[in-house]
């Protein structure tokens, strides 16, 4: 059986996919784009050796900040784990939906095949064409770049788009909106108390040309304070924005594209959300 440990960032995925994996005997595969990289630990919120509890973690800190890694490559990775695991009990956990559902779905990767000419093209022709292509598209017309992109690849229809194994369940973990946004910002606050910045400082030393730095969530935005281009409290500022709006995201991506079971979270005891969990994954065993 395969279990996805879903939900907005800040939402307890990690120690609930810790207390599934201690039930099932299963080991865990990480599905946070950020948490692929070494050394980009509180940014990420990344779960720890001692949070970890001796279960085995795949798909972490394999990749130093200054290498590419697609979520192709990401799609054959947890392949083999899961063919490795194939007669056992899995777990994925984590926020990133396009990871999971390039796991888990018979998701298609093409090469740029049409090899549009668009350099006198405007705006506006663009965007005409890609609504030709595909009526249903949301592209904004002045993303002049996502159009030409759009443009260049073939379209995967959604009917298209199903689960490639059996036996999947995704568990999602969720709160009201007000509480989320505090666990948000009281992350970001912990994040600046446990050192974020100096942890930029010193990848930032180290790979001066690391993609993730310049665009993940909490480093970018550090980035720019080091930067001087923000300040500290701007900085802050900014990076609870954006978390919150990843959040909404992560929710539109779990509600549109994948088969989701989602739990309330009980915060005052956390255990009676993970016997709930229990209880479903049992009657799903059944």
């Amino acid at each position: 059986m395969i279990i996805a440990i879903v939900g907005p960032t800040g939402v307890g995925k990690t120690k609930m996919s810790i207390e599934i994996a201690k039930w099932l005997n299963a080991p865990i595969i990480n599905c946070d784009a950020v948490q692929i990289y070494k050394g980009l630990n509180i940014g990420s919120a990344k779960v720890t050796d001692e949070e970890k509890e001796n279960i085995k973690h795949y798909l972490i800190d394999i990749k130093k900040p200054d290498e590419n890694y697609t979520v192709k490559d990401y799609q054959e990775d947890a392949r083999k784990i899961i063919k490795k695991y194939e007669n056992s009990n899995i777990i994925f956990c984590g926020g990133t939906g396009l990871y999971l559902s390039a796991a888990l779905m018979n998701y298609k990767f093409y090469e740029d095949e049409n090899n549009v000419h668009c350099d006198n093209l405007t705006n506006e022709e663009l965007y005409e064409l890609a609504l030709k292509k595909d009526k249903s598209m949301t592209i904004n017309k002045n993303n002049r770049v996502r159009l030409i992109r759009f443009l260049n690849k073939k379209i995967i229809e959604k009917e298209e788009l199903k689960n490639i194994y059996d036996n999947v369940i995704i568990i999602g973990l969720t709160t009201n909106r007000n509480n989320l946004y505090k666990i948000i910002n009281d992350r970001v606050d912990k994040m600046f108390n446990d050192g974020l910045v100096a942890e930029v400082k010193e990848l930032n030393k180290n790979y001066p040309n690391s993609r993730v730095l310049k665009t993940a969530i909490g480093y970018k935005e550090v980035l720019e304070y080091i930067n001087k281009t923000i300040t500290l409290d701007e900085c802050i500022d900014k990076i609870k924005k954006a978390s919150r709006h990843y959040a909404k995201r992560q929710y539109t991506w779990f509600n549109n594209k994948m088969k989701v079971t989602w739990f309330e979270v009980d915060y005052e005891n956390f255990n009676n959300t993970i016997k709930e969990v229990k209880e479903y994954i049992s009657n799903c065993k059944k």
